[in-house]
């Protein structure tokens, strides 16, 4: 589990729980159905409106990647790359077929082959590019739907509030009760403002953080290919790697590594 998500949702929800207490309120006086009807309801039905629900059928899986943490394969990327390039230098780029099974990551497996059988350097570029492109897209669209959300929670809020305000001022028969009523119509704001800022506006960022952290991963690998094509001295492929990464330990051992696995953390 991603801990930080965790910890965050509850501590900002503790926070403003432990405020209210504090300032001698009663958390009965919050738990209001018909607010949370109309927050929530509404918040669904204009996602549903925004989006096509063959995307929106991932909701479930971008909160799992929110709520977990992913291993991006950077570091087994390096080391995986450089055992590719002092073998290539050695045995030539026909020699790393064979290792080619023990790379479970489809992108690094792609574009290791297409250096294999020989395609142009431009080519092979254009192609991973162009895969990085796709991955990309298909993030933002979860990303925009958190986004959405944390846009639309809090109108929806203002809205529940006007409403519950049109229907205490219906019924002024008993000014004794405005008070309660009023404080009941407001609860829909703070719904709506607290969802979008505790849950759906950070979830966004978080998937975004994540997004960032892939597509880096990606760009690494993309230039780590491109200099085994090139035949680049692998010292300096360590070096250009590592510009993508910052300071990552060399091996422990110089044994061939096991691979590169693959990228459970895609937000596709």
């Amino acid at each position: 589990m991603d801990v930080s998500t965790i910890i965050g949702i509850i501590l900002g929800v503790g926070g403003l729980l432990t405020g209210f207490v504090l300032e001698h309120g009663l958390l009965s006086s919050l738990l209001q159905g018909p607010a949370a009807i109309i927050v929530f309801g509404g918040t669904a039905g204009a996602i549903l409106t925004s989006f096509p629900l063959s995307e929106l059928k991932k909701f479930g899986h971008w909160l799992k990647i929110a709520f977990s943490n992913q291993s991006f394969g950077t570091t087994e990327a390096y080391n995986t790359l450089v055992h590719f390039a002092e073998k290539a230098r050695r045995e030539g780029l026909l020699s790393l077929e064979e290792e080619l099974v023990n790379v479970s990551d489809r992108f690094t497996r792609q574009g290791m082959q297409l250096v294999i059988d020989g395609t142009d350097s431009e080519i092979t570029r254009e192609i991973l590019e162009s895969d990085i492109t796709v991955i990309e897209k298909r993030h933002k669209t979860g990303i925009l739907v958190f986004e959405a959300a944390g846009g639309y929670a809090p109108t929806m809020g203002i809205i529940g509030t006007v409403m519950g305000l049109v229907h205490v001022l219906g019924n002024l028969s008993d000014p004794s009760a405005l008070s309660g009523a009023i404080a009941s119509a407001f609860i829909a704001t703070l719904y709506g403002v607290a969802s979008a800022n505790l849950i759906w506006l950070p979830i966004g960022i978080k998937l975004k953080n994540k997004d960032k952290a892939e597509i880096a991963a990606l760009e690494m690998i993309l230039d780590g290919i491109l200099s085994i094509q090139a035949g680049e001295n692998p010292s300096i492929l360590k070096e250009k790697l590592k510009t993508h990464l910052g300071n990552i330990p060399e091996p422990a051992t110089q044994k061939k590594p096991e691979g590169i696995p693959a990228r459970s953390s895609s937000l596709v």
